[in-house]
C-alpha cells in the first residue's frame, strides 16, 4: 500500500468508532459457560427477568428457538447492540430521550478501565459498575431493576476479562495501536485492540457450534478461583506484556504464527474464567434473594 493511501486508512482507522469489547462469539460464550453455573431456580429467576425486558423479543428471535440459555446468550451481547440503536443515546454528546422505565443511555464509559503512565485509574467505569450492580442486583426489591442488571452484568464481567479492556490511557486500551494481521483475510490492518475482540471466533456464533465451543473451553480450562472485580481487573493488567506483539514490520507491527496462537490461548482462557465467574456471581445473589424471599 502506498505511504500516502496508507496515511489516509490510518488516519480513518484511529479515528473511526471506538472498539467493543470481546465481539458477540465471546459475550455468547461467556454467557453459555455461566448458565452452566446456574441452579434451575436461578435458571428460572433470570429468564423469568429478562422476559420482562424491552428487547426480550429480539433476544428470544435471534436465539433461534434455541431455548432460554440461547436467550441469555443473546441477552450478553445487548450492551454493544445499543450502541447503534436510537431508542437509546450518548450521555453529554446527544439529547437525552424520554424518561421511561429503564435506563436509555449507553453508558459507553462503563466497557473499560484505562490507567495512566502512574498505573493510577483514568478513565472509564468498567470495575466499579461491575461492584455497583452486582450489589444491587443483591438488594433491589424493584423487578425492573434486576431486568436492567442482568444484561449489564452478563456483558460487562466478559469486559472485564478481556486484557485490553483494562488498558492504556496512551493507546486508549490499544484501539490507537494498529497491527498488520496477515491471518486477517480482505483488510490486514487493524487495531490491537479490535483484534483481540475478534479471537473469540466469527460474530455470527449462534447454535450448536456455540454450545460445542463453550463445551470445548470448558473442558480444556478448570474452574478458576472466584476472587473478585479487582482480581479479575489486575489479572488483565497483568496480561498487557503479552497482549501486544514484539514483533517489528514495515511500516507495522505483525502478527506472526507465535503470537497468534499465545494470544488465542489467552483468549480461551479469559473466556473461560469470565464465564465461570459470571455464573458463581449470579447464583450466589440469586439464591440470597430466593433465600430471604421465602424466610
Amino acid at each position: 500500500m502506498p505511504m500516502r493511501r496508507l496515511s489516509i486508512f490510518l488516519c480513518f482507522l484511529l479515528c473511526g468508532p471506538p472498539a467493543l469489547a470481546w465481539n458477540a462469539a465471546g459475550h455468547r460464550l461467556v454467557a453459555v459457560i455461566a448458565w452452566q453455573q446456574l441452579s434451575a431456580p436461578s435458571r428460572q429467576a433470570i429468564s423469568a427477568a429478562l422476559a420482562a425486558h424491552p428487547d426480550y423479543n429480539r433476544w428470544r428471535e435471534r436465539a433461534g428457538g434455541q431455548g432460554e440459555a440461547a436467550i441469555f446468550a443473546e441477552a450478553a451481547t445487548w450492551a454493544d447492540n445499543i450502541r447503534n440503536d436510537p431508542r437509546y443515546y450518548d450521555e453529554g454528546r446527544e439529547p437525552p430521550l424520554p424518561a421511561g422505565r429503564y435506563d436509555s443511555r449507553r453508558h459507553k464509559s462503563w466497557h473499560y478501565v484505562d490507567f495512566d503512565a502512574a498505573g493510577r485509574p483514568a478513565k472509564g467505569q468498567l470495575d466499579r459498575q461491575i461492584k455497583r450492580l452486582d450489589r444491587l442486583l443483591g438488594t433491589t426489591g424493584d423487578p425492573a431493576e434486576i431486568t436492567y442488571v442482568l444484561p449489564w452484568l452478563a456483558h460487562l464481567v466478559g469486559d472485564l476479562h478481556q486484557p485490553l479492556h483494562v488498558g492504556n490511557t496512551a493507546d486508549e486500551g490499544g484501539i490507537r495501536f494498529v497491527i498488520n494481521n496477515p491471518f486477517q483475510r480482505g483488510q490486514p490492518l487493524t487495531s490491537l485492540h479490535a483484534y483481540w475482540d475478534d479471537l473469540p471466533g466469527p460474530s455470527s456464533l449462534r447454535g450448536k457450534r456455540l454450545w460445542r465451543e463453550a463445551a470445548r473451553l470448558m473442558a480444556e480450562h478448570r474452574p478458576p478461583a472466584q476472587g473478585d472485580v479487582d482480581l479479575w481487573r489486575e489479572e488483565s493488567r497483568y496480561l498487557h506484556a503479552s497482549a501486544y506483539p514484539r514483533r517489528s514490520g514495515r511500516p507495522l507491527p505483525v502478527i506472526d504464527e507465535k503470537f497468534q496462537q499465545q494470544a488465542r490461548a489467552i483468549a480461551d482462557r479469559r473466556l473461560a474464567e469470565a464465564g465461570y465467574r459470571l455464573g458463581r456471581l449470579l447464583e450466589t445473589r440469586l439464591r440470597q434473594r430466593v433465600s430471604r424471599e421465602t424466610r
